[in-house]
């Protein structure tokens, strides 16, 4: 079944993709059935610059575990830079 959850941001950052580095302006997350994953379901996220051409993007299919486990190791890296650096 296919969720339709989605959630599109603006993005600050860059990828390195097929043709190398580029800068990033929208990373879009949703779950869904993968592409290429051995999993029923993935929390997929795409990081792209579209102005850029299909070849400015950095596609993922987390499992949902791996996803969580993702999700906590950021919050747990950023908790932990000295501010003054953030």
């Amino acid at each position: 079944m296919c969720t339709y959850i989605t959630a599109k941001l603006d993005a600050a950052g860059s990828a390195k993709g097929a043709d190398g580095w580029f800068t990033l302006s929208e990373t879009t997350v949703y779950f869904d059935h993968p592409v290429h994953a051995a999993a029923e379901h993935t929390l997929n996220i795409d990081f792209r610059n579209p102005e850029r051409g299909a070849g400015a993007r950095v596609a993922v299919e987390l499992t949902a575990q791996t996803a969580r486990a993702l999700a906590h190791a950021i919050l747990e890296t950023l908790d932990a830079v000295p501010e003054d650096l953030i």
